[in-house]
């Protein structure tokens, strides 16, 4: 296969020999879940591999001494993967409908766990390929600075994320990147109540400066957040930009749009605000 000399694929990164001996599983859904990548977040490294080794109830997945790669689907209508597990079959436990295999994972690939990101478009309905008909189509597009939570910034216009999520991700480089560098103005809204709170950014560190400010103690200084308990913010609140500067761009312009969108939004009516 010609090779666009631009894109980088898969087994120009991993170098697996022998591809005759090696399959890949692209897991689309986990015990029911069909957002696995989900389970990756949470970390529920059992369920993953679980659903790595489940035989099918008429057929194996593997055969004793294969080596598996298991992807899992960033995003349901995405081509995008990301790599989760390397291993070899160590044992064939004979067993239907159920975790047919016991299985050593191989060390020399774990740095590319929850890092590596493929896209694949798998025009078969069979989820479990040899390496050898599908490895020269996975692209390689990128390989995180660490491993993957949230830890892909979204664009600024795509952010809405709760306290949980925003503490876990406020420290990844891509996140650190994007907002230490921007002014901007951001609401906070309160799913529990509707209640809204419209904010600006332009001092240190900017819009990360604020968010961290709001991760530390909840209320970031703000005078109606103040009365909230910490708790309540940590399961209620969600956070997400309305508008982004240049750090060029004069503070009192962010000044001017923040009150702009109290007004737009009704926030001091109806929300947090109060000034």
């Amino acid at each position: 296969m010609k090779h666009n000399p631009q894109k980088i694929f898969l087994n120009e990164i991993l170098k697996l020999d022998n591809l005759e001996n090696v399959k890949i599983r692209f897991n689309l859904m986990f015990r029911d879940n069909w957002n696995p990548i989900e389970i990756f977040k949470k970390e529920d490294f059992d369920v993953l591999l679980e659903g790595q080794y489940w035989n099918y109830k008429k057929k194996k997945s593997y055969k004793h001494g294969q080596i598996t790669l298991g992807f899992i689907r960033i995003n349901n209508n995405d081509e995008s993967w990301l790599l989760f597990h390397v291993g070899k079959i160590t044992k064939d436990l004979n067993k239907l409908d159920g975790v047919g295999y016991e299985y050593e994972i191989l060390p020399q690939y774990e740095k590319y766990f929850g890092r590596l990101i493929i896209k694949y478009k798998n025009k078969s309905q069979t989820m479990i390929r040899y390496a050898n008909s599908v490895i020269n189509h996975c692209e390689v597009i990128q390989i995180l600075p660490d491993t993957f939570g949230n830890d892909i910034f979204p664009g600024y216009d795509k952010v809405n994320v709760s306290w949980e999520e925003m503490s876990r991700v406020i420290s990844k480089e891509s996140w650190k990147a994007a907002l230490q560098n921007q002014k901007g103005v951001y609401l906070i809204t309160d799913i529990s109540n509707g209640k809204m709170y419209v904010g600006s950014a332009y001092g240190e560190n900017m819009i990360l400066g604020r968010w961290q400010s709001y991760i530390k103690s909840g209320n970031g200084g703000n005078v109606e957040l103040k009365k909230l308990n910490f708790d309540y913010i940590k399961k209620n609140f969600k956070y997400s930009i309305l508008d982004i500067f240049k750090s060029t761009t004069d503070d009192q312009n962010i000044i001017s749009r923040e009150s702009w969108w109290k007004s737009v939004l009704q926030t001091r009516e109806y929300g947090y605000n109060r000034n």
